[in-house]
């Protein structure tokens, strides 16, 4: 009888072992559903570009800046790095509200695997007209990297 009540608590420690192990394994595998399809994020990243650029026309380029900038966020301008909301905010502050107009649209959009990180590029025009009405028309490339925030919302980290 005591070899019996031996055997099934050994049993009962190999079935309680055999499930941890087996839970454990489950888990690692960290199986989940890609939360979206990779056109759709990209689709998104379109879609917040031109929001950006949307109210960078019609609220001005510094609120546009610091709105779609994440925390951490870095532009670079003339060889210079300006890092993190307030320093954006505080570059952007002496951008002429009146007689500018910088524009920009997306060429392409790809977005990581993992739904979280993705980039644009595109075309850029900045218009200025001085105050004896010469107007100067610079063009370029952007190239901006963007973040998906816990809240859901891209918000860019590279500019």
């Amino acid at each position: 009888m005591v070899y019996i009540i031996q055997k099934l608590k050994t049993m009962n420690i190999r079935l309680y072992l055999g499930l941890i192990v087996l839970g454990g394994a489950i888990n690692s595998c960290n199986i989940s559903p890609n939360p979206s399809s990779p056109e759709k994020l990209k689709s998104e990243l379109f879609a917040v570009e031109k929001e950006f650029c949307a109210m960078a026309q019609s609220e001005g380029v510094q609120k546009a800046f610091v709105h779609f900038a994440a925390d951490s966020a870095v532009v670079l301008r003339k060889s210079q790095l300006l890092k993190g909301k307030e320093a954006i905010r505080i570059q952007y502050a002496s951008f002429p509200q009146k007689g500018s107009k910088l524009e920009w649209a997306p060429d392409f959009a790809d977005v990581a695997a993992s739904g979280d990180l993705g980039y644009t590029y595109g075309k850029y025009t900045l218009t200025s007209t001085d105050s004896v009405g010469f107007t100067t028309r610079n063009e370029g490339i952007f190239h901006t990297v963007w973040k998906r925030q816990p809240d859901g919302q891209w918000r860019f980290v590279w500019d």
